[in-house]
């Protein structure tokens, strides 16, 4: 299965009972696992979780670090994108040059990078002392 098939699938695990709104992400790690997540909603809005997050989580908790490649699906009028704080998340984990597959559930797709999503992005480097 493609990454985009992973996430089309877990995409019908969302929780969205608020926003109507089904997200599935699917991300290959540099060990070669896939792992998946899907939005879960809070009817506290903020409390909610993101389908990348929820893939990242998983790749974590299973004890790999790098995501090798990442791809994202809805229902919506054209490709998916990540939001912000999923970028940031994404960077933490993976190189620039990482592609990001963004998909519409009627089969679009456009692909980027991890740069071209979040160019200059917060990174540890800013966290060391000169």
């Amino acid at each position: 299965m493609s990454l985009i098939d992973h996430a089309r699938a877990v995409r019908e695990n969302a929780h969205a009972p608020y926003s109507k709104f089904k997200v599935g992400a699917a991300l290959r790690s540099q060990s070669g696992a896939v792992h998946v997540g899907c939005n879960v909603e809070n009817v506290a809005y903020p409390e909610g979780t993101c389908a990348e997050a929820g893939a990242i989580a998983a790749m974590v908790a299973s004890g790999d670090t790098r995501i090798a490649e990442i791809a994202v699906i809805a229902d919506s009028p054209k490709p998916v994108s990540p939001c912000g704080g999923c970028r940031q998340k994404i960077a933490e984990f993976a190189d620039g040059d990482v592609v990001v597959t963004m998909a519409t559930t009627a089969g679009v797709t456009l692909q980027t990078t991890v740069a071209d999503l979040l160019p200059g992005s917060f990174d540890a480097d800013y966290m060391s002392k000169v």
